[in-house]
Order: C-alpha cells, then sequence, then structure tokens
C-alpha cells in the first residue's frame, strides 16, 4: 500500500486503532479489618445504592460519586463469609460489572463477596484433595422440560470402587440448580470436611427445585410441592441411584435443603421415611398444613422415632421466618417427634445455610 493511502486510514481512524485503556477499577476490595469497598463506574447515573446481605432487606447504603464518574462506598468490617450485593443505579438493580463471581438467579442474578477467614472456614478454598462437580442435562417426563442435575463426587471416586452414601441436597425459592455450588459452596465444604475426617465421603445430587415456573400464581405454585417430590422419587433418585456408586438402602440417604428446599425436604423426607433416614431443614419449616398432611405418621412418634437417625432443624434468630420455624420445632416436640433445634445468628442469607451445611453434614451416615 501507497504510503499516502496509509496516512489516509490513519487519519480516518480505519486502521491500527489502539485499545481502549485498561479499566483498572476494583470493586470488591477486602482490606486488612475487613472492611470491604465498593465501587461502579456510571458517570450519567443520579443516584447510586449498595445492598448487601449483610444489611436489613429493604435497606440501601448511598454511595458518593468522584470526579471521574465512579460511586464508592465502604462499609464494615464484615465478619468472614460470603454475601451477596447489588448496586441500584437510578432505580435498576445491577450486579457489579466487574466482579466476575456471580450467583445466577430466577430474578436480579448478584454479586458474590466473599471474606476469608484465618484460618480457613469451611467454604474457603483450602489445600485439600478436592471433589468433583458434574452438572448433567436430563429430559423429565413428570415436568416436561430438560433440566440441570449438579452432583458432587467426593475426593477419589473415580480411582476407587466403593459406594457412597447419598444427600439429596435442595436450593430455596428464587435459586437455580448451580446455586448450593456457586453461593453455597456446598463442595468446598464437603471438600474440607472429609480432609478433617469429619465427615463420610458422599456423593450429594441437587436437582432444580422449581417444578412449576418461578414465580407462578398462587394456585399454580401450589403445585410444586407434589410435582417436585413424584419428580424425585420417580426420576431423579433411580436416575442417580444408577449412574454413580451409591450404597443401597435408606441408611445411606439423606434429603435437606433452605428455605423453599427445607419446606420440600420437612414434608417429602416425612412422607417416605421408608427411603430417607435422615432430614435437614434450613431456615424452614413444614408448612402451615403440615400437621393434617402427615397426621397418620406423627401419630406414631415411636415409629419416626425408630426410623429416623436425624431430624435436624436450624434457624438464624434475624431471620423473617424464625417464628414458623419455632413453631414447627414446637409440633415435632408435642408430638414426641425426636430432633435437633438449633439456633444461630443471622438472617435469610447463605452465610447461615453455609454453616447448616457444615453443621449437618458430619453428623450423615454413620452407622
Amino acid at each position: 500500500m501507497k504510503p499516502i493511502a496509509v496516512l489516509a486510514l490513519l487519519a480516518t481512524g480505519v486502521a491500527i486503532a489502539q485499545p481502549p485503556p485498561r479499566d483498572t477499577l476494583v470493586s470488591p476490595e477486602i482490606q486488612s479489618d475487613k472492611r470491604v469497598t465498593f465501587r461502579v463506574r456510571a458517570p450519567n447515573a443520579h443516584r447510586v445504592t449498595l445492598f448487601g446481605a449483610w444489611m436489613p432487606i429493604g435497606s440501601e447504603e448511598p454511595m458518593t460519586k468522584d470526579t471521574e464518574g465512579v460511586w464508592s462506598v465502604t462499609v464494615g468490617p464484615l465478619a468472614p463469609n460470603g454475601y451477596l450485593y447489588t448496586f441500584n443505579i437510578d432505580g435498576v438493580t445491577v450486579a457489579d460489572p466487574i466482579n466476575p463471581d456471580v450467583k445466577l438467579r430466577q430474578r436480579t442474578s448478584a454479586s458474590l463477596l466473599e471474606v476469608p477467614a484465618s484460618p480457613a472456614a469451611p467454604w474457603d478454598v483450602a489445600d485439600v484433595p478436592h471433589g468433583s462437580v458434574e452438572v448433567n442435562w436430563l429430559k423429565s417426563r413428570v415436568i416436561g422440560d430438560t433440566r440441570q442435575v449438579f452432583v458432587y463426587l467426593p475426593p477419589g471416586y473415580d480411582k476407587q470402587k466403593s459406594r457412597y452414601p447419598v444427600l439429596y441436597l435442595f436450593h430455596g425459592s428464587g435459586d437455580v440448580a448451580a446455586s448450593w455450588t456457586q453461593a453455597g459452596k456446598a463442595n468446598l465444604i464437603l471438600d474440607s470436611l472429609i480432609a478433617a475426617k469429619k465427615a463420610v465421603p458422599m456423593i450429594v445430587v441437587m436437582p432444580l427445585g422449581h417444578a412449576v415456573p418461578f414465580g407462578s400464581a398462587p394456585e399454580i405454585q401450589a403445585k410444586n410441592l407434589p410435582l417436585f417430590e413424584e419428580y424425585l422419587l420417580k426420576e431423579i433418585l433411580p436416575w442417580a441411584e444408577s449412574k454413580y456408586r451409591v450404597a443401597p438402602g435408606r441408611r445411606n440417604r439423606a434429603i435437606a435443603g433452605l428455605s423453599m428446599g427445607g419446606g420440600e425436604s420437612s414434608n417429602i423426607g416425612f412422607a417416605h421415611l421408608d427411603l430417607f433416614s435422615a432430614i435437614g431443614v434450613f431456615s424452614s419449616s413444614g408448612g402451615a398444613d403440615f400437621a393434617n398432611r402427615h397426621k397418620a405418621v406423627i401419630s406414631d412418634a415411636k415409629a419416626v422415632n425408630a426410623k429416623l437417625s436425624l431430624f435436624w432443624l436450624a434457624m438464624g434468630k434475624q431471620d423473617a421466618g424464625y417464628a414458623r420455624g419455632k413453631q414447627f420445632a414446637d409440633l415435632l416436640e408435642q408430638n414426641g417427634i425426636r430432633h435437633d433445634w438449633v439456633e444461630t445468628e443471622g438472617g435469610h442469607v447463605w452465610a447461615v445455610w453455609r454453616w447448616c451445611l457444615a453443621q449437618f453434614a458430619p453428623m450423615l451416615f454413620h452407622t
């Protein structure tokens, strides 16, 4: 190409364009004292606020704009754990655009902040043998769509011929099938507990818990539990226990979940004591009609107590559903159903549910 032509192209900006300057903005920035600074570049915005899972629901933290159009705020110190957070930019809720750690949700996905503990908490990345997480896509005849099922396999699964007990673990309303690994760090928790010989090596099966579309009308939503129960028993259990090396029998099967998943666990587990030997209910209850739905089973506490090795209920003291959870525990107490009721600090948040799984898993599958 002739020099004059090259100069003409350069003059029009068509050729050899320079890349835009690298954005060096940092968010979130965790300081040594566990205070955290959040930043977002929004030069044309009029109002920007922060909401984090450490804050009361409905509250907000105003952010301040600098001369470069960057809004920021510093909060804390925050206790070591994982927290969801979002920005609200002129009325629109968004995830942090420069934080790649995103928690997917049915609506308004959020960013995830990890404040590390010292020494490491079970959900922190640690230098221990790690298992694997498989993502399966299964066509459901019961529900009528193709959906994900996440499966945790313990360290050494691929090198062993052993069979393992299995925990069926369910997420909450608004979550997705990936939630227990994305935000709950279930795989890291099991890795840490198994490495410390605090938990038995186990398989964890995590299906999508929405059997009807999220946000459906109440009359449609009422069908979620029975439809999910059918999906679990007719499709997920047979599939998981034929695909993976699962130890046979109810003694090697547990069921647990958080919020919506806790309600699914309490009702399905209680209705099928022939299939499950342990039930975990995190930040949830059996629902308003639990006593009527399971009247015949509740009336025979001796039989229930003989079958259940563990019925574990846990709730954050600041959870909006605390009263319902306590009423559920009281119902079990009044009817002589053996159970553990555990209270901890915290609301309806992943920091509590990580703790719940770390407490619950070590109690499973001891002969």
